[in-house]
C-alpha cells in the first residue's frame, strides 16, 4: 500500500507575487505533489485558506506523512490546527518541513527553540553536501546537490542537535548551514530540508524531488512499538 502524503502550503505568495506566479503558477504544492505522485505515493494537497487549513481530523487521520511549507503567514495558522498536527506527529505521522517552514508554529512547537537563523536573498549558489551517505534519505544521490540560485541560510541555526544530520549546505558568501536534519518525537519522525525559496525553481530539481521522496519513505515508518500509559496492574504477581 502506497504511503499517503498530504502536501501543505500556505499558498499566499503565489496569489500576490508575480515573480512567484511565474515560477509556480499553480502553487509550489502542486509541483511537489506531482513529483511525489510520479514516485508512487498517494498524494493530495492542502492550503492555508481552506476550511481548517485543509487539515481536518479526517485528513490527518488518513495521512502517513505531512509536508509543510510556510513563510509569510505562520501567524495565521490556528492554535487548534497546530495542536492537531502535533498530536498526530506524536502518534506516528511523519512530518517533512521545507525551507522557511523552520519558522512554522508546528516546527517550533516540536523543537522547543526559536528556530531562528541568518538569511540573505542574493542569488547565491548552494552546494548541499551529503554528510551521512548511509542514511536512507541520501539514497540514490551523489556527493552533493548543486543549486545555481537559492536564498542563503546561515548558522547559527537555533534548533536542538539533530538525531541525525544528513546534509550540510555551503553558499558562495562563505556560510554553511545544517540543511538536512532528522528528529524523532513520540512515535513520529521529522525531517527538515533547507532549500526551496519561493522565487526559485528549486522544487523542479530532480535531486531535490528525490530527497523529498526519500524523506517521505523515512518519516512514513513510525518509530518504536505501540505503547500505553497511565496506571496499570503488575505484570508479575508477587509471591
Amino acid at each position: 500500500m502506497a504511503l499517503r502524503v498530504t502536501v501543505w502550503n500556505e499558498a499566499r505568495h503565489e496569489k500576490t507575487n508575480p515573480a512567484v506566479q511565474k515560477v509556480y503558477p499553480n502553487g509550489m504544492h502542486t509541483v511537489i505533489a506531482q513529483a511525489l505522485t510520479e514516485q508512487g505515493f498517494d498524494t493530495r494537497t492542502a492550503t492555508l485558506d481552506e476550511p481548517e487549513h485543509g487539515l481536518t481530523e479526517d485528513v490527518l487521520a488518513s495521512t502517513d506523512v505531512l509536508i509543510w511549507w510556510g513563510h509569510m503567514a505562520h501567524g495565521d495558522v490556528q492554535d487548534a490546527i497546530v495542536d492537531r498536527v502535533h498530536k498526530r506527529v506524536l502518534e506516528g505521522m511523519g512530518l517533512v518541513v521545507l525551507h522557511s517552514g523552520h519558522f512554522s508554529r508546528i516546527f517550533k512547537k516540536l523543537m522547543g527553540t526559536s528556530c531562528d537563523l541568518k538569511w540573505r536573498e542574493a542569488d547565491d549558489n548552494e552546494r548541499i553536501w551529503v554528510v551521512n551517505p548511509t542514511h536512507p534519505i541520501a539514497e540514490g544521490l551523489g556527493e552533493c546537490i548543486e543549486l545555481e540560485y537559492e536564498e542563503m541560510y546561515g548558522e547559527h541555526f537555533d534548533i536542538p542537535a539533530p538525531d541525525s544530520l544528513v546534509f550540510v549546505s555551503w553558499f558562495k558568501g562563505g556560510e554553511v548551514f545544517r540543511s538536512g536534519c532528522c528528529y524523532e518525537r513520540g512515535r513520529g519522525k521529522i525531517f527538515y530540508f533547507r532549500p526551496g525559496h519561493e522565487t526559485y525553481p528549486t522544487y523542479y530539481n530532480k535531486e531535490v524531488q528525490k530527497v523529498i521522496g526519500n524523506a517521505v519513505k523515512w518519516t512514513g515508518a513510525p518509530a518504536g512499538v505501540n505503547l500505553t500509559y497511565g496506571n496499570r496492574k503488575p505484570i508479575q504477581k508477587s509471591g
